[in-house]
């Protein structure tokens, strides 16, 4: 099969430091290729691939140290690009949200899209309602909620490759924050628990422009206790080494993940889960095997402990039976075959009552 993928442009393929969307499509690409499939990839010029690179932009968005850019430019290039080699390919597939919609509305049935964030934003009904006829994937279930009358052709958990990711036996007496310095991630959430338990903590996080003041007021002075050790943004050479020396990840988020790769990256290397319920939480976690899942804070300090003593080598058999590369494009192979690619595109339709 002929398979185009068309990630975002704001992080490298696979990111160098943090970054979900474009780290899965790194991975997919790379399963489906050692698959047998013939796969090209749309992405900027330092992505790393098994697939046919297509550079569309020179790099990254993010760490493009140009002062003026825009991202609107760089991907509707991106989309004529992919647009004007349509024909060569037997799906295309975006990790784009919506804005391929309209170059693509005369072919929806030749394309597939992942939506991988969060689906209860104002606007959002109106575009899937609009562009009804493109065929959906959720990243969760749970994720799908806000839009459960959506174009949904399946469900697909996030998958890893398995050899980016070393198997600790056992862990070297801390617990783990990784991900993002931001409201809804409740870092101090974290802190609180290993303060409570009177555990070190570790915090490999990244602070957007728009967390900045959340950090600099909120968390950087929690930072300063002596269990905490702040090492900021990280990329997956550090990852093995960071996630597989803790005793457990801490996932405190507050809001409806639709999925959280960390989680399954924890897993990777053997490392329990221990999560506030939420989102995705629930697909994610087998309590007493992978993890624990909690709801407040005096659950959540009980979980530790108990997460501590589970067996890691389950935790990693689990990842490599639910969430490998392989395991991921397998599933997706088989919602490219679901597509119907002569189908003609329908005349726009309202969006559902809420």
């Amino acid at each position: 099969m002929k398979i185009a993928q068309v990630p975002p442009l704001y992080e490298a393929v696979p990111p160098r430091l943090y970054g979900g969307t474009e780290r899965v499509v790194a991975h997919l690409s790379d399963a489906l290729v050692q698959l047998g499939h013939d796969v090209t990839l749309f992405a900027s010029a330092d992505a790393q691939t098994l697939a046919k690179l297509a550079p569309v932009r020179d790099q990254a968005i993010r760490l493009d140290p140009a002062v003026l850019k825009s991202d609107l430019a760089a991907h509707l290039i991106q989309l004529a690009k992919v647009r004007s080699r349509a024909a060569e390919f037997d799906v295309i597939h975006f990790h784009t949200d919506m804005i391929h919609m309209p170059i693509f509305a005369d072919m929806p049935g030749r394309t597939l899209t992942t939506l991988h964030g969060r689906l209860d934003l104002k606007d959002l009904p109106d575009v899937y309602a609009h562009w009804r006829d493109f065929p959906l994937v959720s990243i969760s279930d749970a994720q799908r909620i806000p839009l459960k009358w959506a174009n949904w052709l399946g469900t697909v958990h996030h998958g890893m490759a398995a050899d980016v990711y070393d198997y600790s036996p056992q862990g070297r007496g801390y617990l783990a924050f990784l991900g993002r310095i931001s409201p809804e991630k409740r870092p101090d959430r974290a802190v609180a628990i290993a303060k409570r338990l009177g555990r070190p903590l570790k915090v490999a996080a990244k602070v957007d422009q728009q967390d900045q003041a959340y950090f600099d007021e909120k968390i950087e002075p929690l930072m300063q206790h002596p269990l905490v050790e702040y090492i900021g943004e990280i990329g997956d050479a550090a990852k093995s080494e960071f996630l597989g020396g803790a005793d457990a990840l801490l996932f405190p988020i507050d809001w409806p993940e639709p999925f959280g790769l960390v989680m399954i990256e924890a897993m990777a290397c053997g490392t329990p889960v221990v999560a506030f319920e939420g989102g995705s939480v629930r697909e994610l976690i087998e309590p007493g095997l992978t993890g624990y899942i909690v709801r407040n804070m005096d659950e959540a300090a009980e979980a530790v402990d108990k997460a501590v003593r589970l067996d890691r080598r389950a935790v990693r058999r689990r990842f490599d039976e639910r969430f490998s590369a392989p395991v991921m494009a397998s599933r997706y192979l088989e919602l490219y075959a679901k597509l119907d690619r002569g189908r003609p595109a329908h005349p726009p339709q309202r969006a559902e009552p809420a």
